[in-house]
């Protein structure tokens, strides 16, 4: 029998209204639900909420249970990576309680800075600290040598899944999921002529701040603290991944014509 576990966003009444619902669901469906706590037991999550609410838990999920299947429900605005509507949640659920279902398994980046580390499901940020500050001189190297030595305003090094977030708002490209990739896009470049790059997943980045000027390590969105001269951060891809129960009739394509947009005539 499956065992699942719900995590919601209490400060969203679709949220609280929706995990409600979802209690009663599995209470019809004799399925066990246990707290966050004890989540290494289950076999399956369901986050109600917005992308945010996926990024806050999904690494600390993962911490405990690398090999979980995870339902990502809408409950916010935009919700890329929740990507199953509240309408849809219970067929998927039952779709899924039948065997019946398909998954997306997202890389995960691993960083490693001053021996510790870190996990980044959208992205990596070197930023300076206002704009205020002087632009960043920030060096990349890889396994294979020297990459590109970047002034700017940041440097962003995104997952495919990231690229749709703070990366493609910067100028950077869309990298549909699938593929084991690293984004390098450089915020407002000193030379125009540094573009964003998308790099194999299997290289192993090096990372350097080349002057004492301000900068910060941010990380999903939240600060892991100011860099100092010659701090290294090495970025690689980690053996974790989320693994993500599509709802039916869904695919990477449906995703970005409906939350961007794209290829509409907005004119």
């Amino acid at each position: 029998m499956k065992i699942g576990s719900i995590i919601y966003n209490e400060d969203k009444p679709l949220a609280v209204k929706t995990y409600k619902e979802l209690l009663e669901f599995f209470k019809r469906k004799n399925i066990e639900i246990i707290s966050r706590e004890n989540i290494e037991r289950a076999h399956f999550v369901v986050i109600v909420g917005g992308d945010g609410t996926l990024l806050r838990n999904g690494k600390e999920i993962l911490e405990k249970n690398k090999n979980i299947d995870i339902f990502a429900v809408n409950a916010g605005s935009l919700g890329f990576l929740t990507e199953i509507k509240i309408e849809e949640i219970f067929e998927t659920l039952e779709d899924y309680l039948d065997g019946e279902y398909s998954l997306e398994k997202r890389g995960i980046l691993s960083i490693k800075y001053k021996g510790k580390t870190y996990e980044a499901i959208n992205e990596i940020l070197i930023s300076k600290g206002g704009y205020m500050e002087k632009i960043l001189k920030v060096e990349v190297n890889s396994e294979g040598g020297f990459i590109n030595g970047y002034k700017a305003d940041g440097l962003i090094i995104s997952t495919p899944t990231g690229s749709t977030a703070y990366s493609l708002s910067v100028g950077g490209p869309i990298v549909v999921p699938s593929l084991r990739a690293m984004v390098l896009t450089p915020m407002a470049p000193h030379n125009l002529t540094t573009r964003t790059i998308v790099i194999d997943g299997e290289e192993k980045l090096s990372i350097r701040l080349l002057d004492d000027r301000e900068g910060y390590l941010v990380i999903d969105g939240e600060s892991y603290g100011k860099l100092e001269i010659n701090d290294i951060i090495e970025v690689s891809y980690s053996e974790k991944t989320l693994r993500l129960v599509l709802p039916k009739n869904r695919s990477y394509y449906s995703i970005l014509r409906e939350k961007l947009k794209w290829g509409d005539n907005l004119c």
